[in-house]
């Protein structure tokens, strides 16, 4: 009994002990961001970016952990002063729906190691940073693009964060839904009535079906869509949206809703675009995928990940996470979630190394 009692300290202090120092630490900062030029979901306000930027930080930054609910989002040294050094390349990560620029921690901690500055904001109504969640914020996912747009001229008009990026070497990243955004922000296309047509036979195929996380029904929806202003005047946004000029290069993990977007725009897409797909992967099914790439973005590098599913791509989770909240903690036994994230982080970072 006290040989296991002791084999089960030594675990438990292993588990608990500090993780090695980074060559160089990581600084995290928090901005409270707004587009004055579009409202607020619900009130009277203006659209709120509120972003996370991970950065080199200077030599001797403390680091500490940082953990929300049953996630574990890292390590980083809180407003530390940037690294002295000459401009970085800029990457700006999107989260998936229902998540957070928190829950992009692993990838942004890697790339800032890395010597990258990396940003990402909490798309709202569609984030678990706020209050309250908003059907817009789910079924009008081309402001999350414009949110990406309107966070890059805001961090370089930030007067610590702005004369440290490179302007001409800006990338683009994100997961899921924010998989499509990073895509949008290149220049692929959905439009709401094609979205509504897709699905119209095909209610229950990932991204037809309304997510676990959403609060509304479909006829919720309808009826925005009928009578809302807000809603409408995103419609109007949607037929209007281009690419942005400064991305330079898209990684995209596991990203919503390729079959809907329009082909053309998948077509006209011009910079180096790197896919990862899980073939586990229940949302995003890889097969139809990754055919759907073939076909209309054959430019595009796909890679794809046995035995991987769809919520492996998300931070890390506390010990009460995996016993509470197996849906999005559990990946398997062949799986290993912080494995796979520096697998994914280091693809991440040579291929931004590469094109930007």
């Amino acid at each position: 009994m006290r040989f296991v009692l002791g084999l089960l300290l030594t675990a438990l202090a292993a588990g608990c002990a500090e993780p090695p120092a980074r060559s160089t630490p990581v600084g995290r900062m928090h901005r409270a961001f707004v587009d004055a030029g579009r409202p607020a979901w619900q009130g009277d306000g203006v659209r709120p970016l509120a972003a996370t930027v991970w950065y080199p930080a200077a030599p001797g930054s403390v680091e500490s952990d940082w953990s929300i609910g049953v996630f574990e989002f890292g390590r980083g040294a809180v407003d530390a002063a940037i690294a002295p050094g000459d401009a970085r390349p800029l990457v700006v990560l999107s989260h998936g729906t229902g998540g957070s620029a928190a829950q992009m921690s692993w990838l942004a901690e890697s790339l800032a190691a890395a010597g990258f500055v990396v940003a990402a904001v909490n798309h709202h109504g569609n984030t678990a940073a706020e209050d309250t969640l908003a059907p817009h914020g789910f079924v009008l996912p081309w402001e999350r693009a414009l949110d990406v747009s309107v966070l890059i001229d805001r961090l370089l008009a930030d007067p610590a964060i702005g004369p440290r990026i490179a302007r001409e070497r800006i990338g683009v990243a994100g997961f899921s839904l924010g998989g499509y955004t990073a895509l949008a922000s290149a220049g692929a296309r959905l439009t709401f009535d094609d979205w509504q047509r897709y699905c119209a036979s095909r209610a229950d195929e990932p991204g037809c079906a309304l997510p676990p996380e959403a609060t509304f029904t479909r006829a919720d929806v309808d009826a925005l869509a009928r009578s809302d202003d807000k809603f409408k005047a995103s419609l109007a946004r949607a037929a209007q949206h281009r690419a942005d000029p400064r991305i330079r290069a898209v990684f995209a993990i596991a990203p919503a809703l390729l079959p809907m977007v329009e082909p053309a725009s998948l077509q006209s897409v011009q910079v180096p675009v790197r896919i990862v797909l899980g073939e586990a992967d229940t949302q995003v099914p890889v097969g139809r995928n990754a055919a759907h790439l073939a076909q209309h973005m054959p430019r595009a590098t796909v890679t794809r990940l046995p035995g991987v599913g769809h919520y492996a791509f998300l931070a890390p989770c506390t010990l009460r996470g995996r016993l509470v909240a197996r849906e999005v903690c559990a990946d398997g036994n062949d799986v290993d979630r912080h494995e796979l994230h520096a697998r994914t982080a280091q693809d991440a970072t040579q291929f931004f190394r590469t094109h930007l």
